[in-house]
């Protein structure tokens, strides 16, 4: 099967399709899926952007249009998608920062 490019909104469209191959697993991920996600402590519209800003930091183009429905669909607007988006990005900025101190703490071992 040759295809154009590697992700396909096509894809997405069959994720409904991963019980085809271990049933009882895909079933208890769906079931657990749709307890997380539905209101509770956190509104809908506040899980949407917070899935949102993940698919953003795990770089899923999958997650990325279906969140990016799901908070215009639960009543976000653009400024508040793109600020979710702003903090993901400055959470994987300071995660590589912070290894930085690792890196000065081996760098003052070796120049001892």
């Amino acid at each position: 099967m040759t295809k154009e490019n590697y992700f396909s909104k096509d894809e997405l469209k069959r994720f409904g399709t991963i019980t085809e191959f271990q049933e009882t697993m895909g079933n208890k991920f769906f079931d657990w899926y749709g307890e997380v996600m539905k209101e509770g402590a956190l509104t809908v519209r506040e899980k949407a952007l917070i899935a949102l800003a993940v698919a953003h930091a795990t770089q899923c183009p999958y997650c990325i249009d279906a969140y990016s429905s799901a908070c215009l669909k639960h009543g976000a607007d653009e400024e508040q998608m793109m600020e979710a988006v702003h903090v993901a990005a400055a959470i994987r900025a300071g995660t590589s920062l912070v290894y930085s101190v690792q890196m000065m703490d081996h760098v003052k071992k070796l120049s001892m």
